[in-house]
């Protein structure tokens, strides 16, 4: 019955959105979208769908059978490597074709194209931060590969086989409601997905917010604000080892104090689509000595924003070379994360700063000549063509440098005068051929393969775990990360000179690492990767109390299990709030509480310190907190006029604990002097507040309260392309990370036995077709916090029943 449901309910909310007036946002064509031969009628798939086929395409070299299981994740035979890739392609291409081409359209700055204006300044955002430009550099580095090169076109052909077969009728249903049709695949859109995840996992920067907190502040006040390292620091690689002395090491510039510490600009710039700084992950791996089958498990759940149709799309491929299983990318070949017959792999977000702004002086507005080094150089410059949906193409003038691009200038923001421009250095620029890194992981043997494998890796710097049938554990921060003098980057830089100019990369075998550590695991959760004795100055923006629960179970533990890591994924520890409650419980005056709130306060007292979904404390204490920092915060780090930012959470806290007495307490607005107990109690009052509403619309339980959503890519939160009210628990900077639309985005567990064993579940389903019941069907088990055992096949599995349909592809 789902199709009939589908088309009633995609009807009539589409009906709905139209006449509230999405229009404004994105141009519904209707009448493609309501046509009786072409349009949602032709999406609706009945449940009992087949998938058997048997196909004859032309650019196959030999034959390949797919086998999908009863969720649909194809298991591909190919007697050859490349043709694997053609059918991974074609795969892709079946099941999710309009999400890859949105987010690559997305990533090259062409959403105009599809939605008309109002993406025009998104769309220029991409094409002036050198989306395209960095695209076509990594394109260029991979083409040279040979090896890439074959993986990128196999892939390439199979997507567009898909396509040339498609009819209107066809089209997926985003294509019908927006009323354009899909275009040729090609090798640059691969890349332009990777540099769209470069964006997503390695874009977050403060340059601008805390050059405009430092000249607001001052240095005494701006570091105690923003401390470089946190007092409870649990890094990645353990306190207490010992880092060898740098290879290299840099000193400031003469006039730093003068160009840097002491400039009196004020940065009008601000960065409108920053990505979020929540994107991160956990991952850990114990070796056998911890485990009960003696052999190491390895665990990993990538945390990003929740869309349907699904980041991920999982599968296995299995050929002459290797037998992997995992999930992978719409719009990349490969296995991403996951396993093969002797290794498994995962990653999780390093968080380091690898962007850096400098400030360039042009000639004048022609933008064709920059001051540096004592003379006006030329600018290379660049026209980017924007299309525009029912309207003529924008042109917009972006001038690179020897920096880079020159992202904000007078055009783009209209407040920045007097001919200054701000330009971007960015890793992901670099020339790189990230892809031969998941070609040779997925082939990988042993410790030695995924060392090699991991050095084609740039960016986005990543925390790259790693188990062995064999035994070895491993975990490196693998990446280009830029070899500055401390403080270099935090602020925008003087671009008059190469001074300031990166000089280089930290030697990659310094970056952090572990292999085979007597602790018997490694784990990391985004948190800053050493302690204050890692020779390199190494800023960026790190979680500190998610690490708490992980490495404090994986100590506790022993011979683990698979069943004690899907209770650790599922962790719901608040380890923030076990630290802060007592600074709250002490300075709070009782005698200023009513009855009424008092209630609030006895719910917190009686709390678990666990952000389970039926709780009411988390919300309570949440609300407590906030009205808290922001009432010692808010008066010191206010702007109306320039980009700002606020301290991270745990600075407060840190702060509180360590002197209560904090020079920040006391709010400046007000001729009182105000104590921590006058603060707390205060914020407690307002928190009360805001809670007795949110009682009486009953949203004071957490889940409720988060209302955790899986938004479609549109932004819609509208059935049947959503979900909404997911009831589970979690939140920022618990082990379970779900927020509202944010948390992990696949959970995967691996015990390298033999045979292997593995689990995993993704919020959402392997069909990127609203119409069809694998749309959104792993949602539910995923919210429960439960996960499907992996059908790792083997040959000899093809002859049994355990799957469920056979899509067969022969060479023409």
């Amino acid at each position: 019955m789902k199709f009939f449901w589908f088309l009633v309910v995609a009807i009539l909310n589409t009906a709905m959105l139209y006449t509230l007036g999405t229009r404004k946002f994105l141009p519904l064509d209707l009448g493609a979208f309501l046509s009786l031969q072409e349009g949602v009628w032709q999406n609706a798939e009945h449940r009992n769908h087949s998938y058997d086929q048997e196909l004859a395409i032309t650019g196959l070299s030999g034959k390949i059978d797919v086998y999908f299981d009863d969720r649909l994740v194809p298991h591909i035979f190919a007697e050859q490597e490349k043709d694997a890739y053609f059918v991974q392609g074609y795969l892709h291409a079946s099941f999710r074709l309009w999400q890859m081409e949105f987010q690559t359209h997305a990533a090259a700055g062409r959403l105009s194209e599809v939605v008309g204006s109002k993406a025009l300044s998104f769309d220029r955002n991409q094409r002036r931060m050198g989306m395209v430009f960095s695209a076509e550099n990594a394109l260029a580095e991979m083409e040279k590969d040979s090896t890439t090169k074959a993986v990128l076109d196999a892939y390439t052909a199979g997507v567009n086989a898909y396509i040339e077969t498609l009819k209107p009728a066809q089209f997926p249903i985003e294509y019908k409601l927006l009323g354009y049709a899909p275009e040729k695949w090609n090798n640059l859109k691969c890349a332009l997905f990777i540099k769209q995840m470069t964006n997503t996992l390695a874009g977050y920067d403060r340059d601008f917010e805390l050059t405009n907190a430092y000249r607001l502040l001052g240095e005494n006040d701006f570091r105690l604000l923003f401390p470089e390292i946190p007092d409870s620091l649990d890094p990645i690689i353990p306190i207490g080892t010992e880092y060898t002395e740098p290879a290299q090491s840099l000193t400031p510039p003469a006039d730093v104090d003068s160009l840097y510490y002491q400039r009196n600009t004020v940065i009008t710039a601000e960065e409108e689509f920053k990505p979020d700084p929540s994107n991160g992950s956990n991952n850990w791996v114990v070796a056998g000595s911890k485990t009960k089958s003696g052999k190491p498990i390895l665990s990993n759940d990538p945390h990003l924003g929740l869309t349907l149709p699904s980041i991920w799309y999982e599968l296995q491929i299995n050929t002459p070379l290797y037998n992997a299983y995992g999930v992978s990318f719409p719009g990349l070949p490969g296995v991403v994360i996951g396993f093969n017959d002797s290794i498994a792999f995962g990653f999780t977000n390093s968080g380091r700063d690898v962007k850096d702004y400098f400030e360039i002086e042009f000639r004048d507005n022609s933008k064709k000549e920059y001051y540096f080094n004592g003379q006006w150089v030329p600018s290379t410059i660049r026209i980017e063509a924007i299309g525009v949906k029912d309207s003529a193409d924008y042109l917009d003038t972006v001038a690179y440098t020897v920096f880079g691009p020159a992202m904000f200038d007078h055009q783009y923001q209209h407040h920045l005068t007097n001919n200054k421009a701000y330009a971007l250095r960015w890793v992901a620029h670099d020339s790189s051929n990230v892809m031969k890194m998941w070609i040779l992981l997925n082939r990988a043997k042993n410790y030695a393969d995924y060392r090699t494998a991991i050095g084609y890796f740039n960016a986005p710097g990543q925390n790259m775990i790693f188990a062995s049938a064999t035994g070895d554990i491993a975990l490196w921060q693998q990446g280009t990360f830029p070899l500055r003098w401390k403080d270099q980057g935090l602020f925008v830089m003087p671009g008059r000179d190469s001074s300031y100019m990166w000089k280089g990369y930290i030697p990659e075998d310094e970056n952090p690492h572990s292999v085979n550590p007597t602790q018997g695991f490694l784990s990391s959760a985004n948190q800053r990767p050493a302690d204050s004795t890692y020779p390199y100055f190494i800023p960026g923006v790190y979680e500190v109390y998610r690490p708490f629960p992980i490495n404090r179970r994986l100590t506790e533990l022993n011979s683990i299990t698979i069943e004690d890591m899907k209770t650790l994924q599922n962790n719901n520890e608040n380890s923030f709030a076990v630290q802060a409650w007592p600074i709250l419980d002490a300075y709070l005056d009782r005698t200023m509480i009513d009855v009424e709130e008092k209630k609030y306060l006895e719910w917190i007292q009686d709390w678990s310190f666990r952000n389970e979904a039926n709780d009411k404390a988390v919300v309570c204490f949440n609300a407590w907190w906030d009205s808290l920092y922001t009432g010692v915060f808010h008066d010191e780090l206010t702007s109306k006029t320039v980009p700002i930012i606020k301290p991270e959470k745990f600075v407060l806290l840190e702060a509180l604990k360590r002197d209560p007495q904090y020079k920040f307490v006391d709010d400046i607005r007000t001729p009182d002097l105000e104590d921590l107990t006058t603060q707390v109690t205060l914020a407690y009052k307002k928190a009360a507040k805001a809670l007795s509403v949110l009682e009486k619309e009953n949203r004071i339980t957490w889940s409720v309260f988060k209302n955790t959503t899986i938004y479609h890519l549109l932004k819609t939160n509208t059935l049947p392309f959503a979900r909404s009210g997911i009831p589970i628990g979690g939140g920022h900077g618990i082990v379970n990370a779900t927020q509202h639309d944010h948390g992990p985005s696949w959970k995967m567990i691996i015990e390298m036995n033999s045979p292997i064993q593995a689990v995993g579940v993704y919020p959402g389903g392997q069909s990127g077709n609203p119409g069809s019941r694998y749309y959104d069907n792993f949602v539910d088990t995923w919210g429960k916090g439960e996960y499907y055992s992996l059908f790792f096949m083997q040959q000899q599995d093809r002859n049994t029943n355990q799957w469920k349909w056979k899509m067969t592809f022969n060479a023409n």
